[in-house]
């Protein structure tokens, strides 16, 4: 029996008794904080399909962002971007399995994520002109 048929049949048993803190895989399975995390797993929150909904921090501030450096910003990118498939795949699970919104939403998460991830853009544009226009500058005074 493949994964996902044995995934459907505890699903559907489970709807009964709903708990957004059902196990998706065993408990040996790594957390998605974790860099070994592998496969299917990294897409799920400590290795369930709708986990205990947490309070979580604020955004990222561009004043903040404007403080770290280019390596910083780009490690910060891709967390960001796992975090809103994370986020996402969660909303699709909730979508299957039939969740209404007011039970289940992580959307005030997808708004921070995307919050930060544009402030990351917008902070890089910045330092990118202000590069461009050193540049221009520099080349202007050289040929004068």
């Amino acid at each position: 029996m493949s994964f996902l048929q044995r995934l459907s049949r505890t699903t559907v048993s489970s709807i009964r008794s709903f708990s957004t803190a059902r196990p998706l895989f065993n408990e040996t399975t790594t957390t998605t904080t974790n860099s070994s995390a592998k496969g299917l797993s990294q897409f799920f929150e400590n290795g369930e399909s709708l986990p205990k909904q947490i309070w979580t921090g604020r955004s990222w501030k561009a004043s903040e962002l404007r403080l770290k450096s280019f390596d910083d910003l780009h490690k910060l990118w891709y967390v960001l971007l796992k975090e809103r498939n994370v986020l996402a795949t969660q909303r699709e699970e909730a979508k299957r399995l039939g969740i209404n919104k007011q039970i289940w939403s992580n959307a005030g998460r997808l708004k921070k994520c995307q919050k930060s991830m544009a402030r990351i853009k917008y902070v890089l544009n910045e330092r990118q002109r202000e590069y461009e226009q050193l540049v221009g500058e520099k080349a202007a005074s050289s040929s004068a």
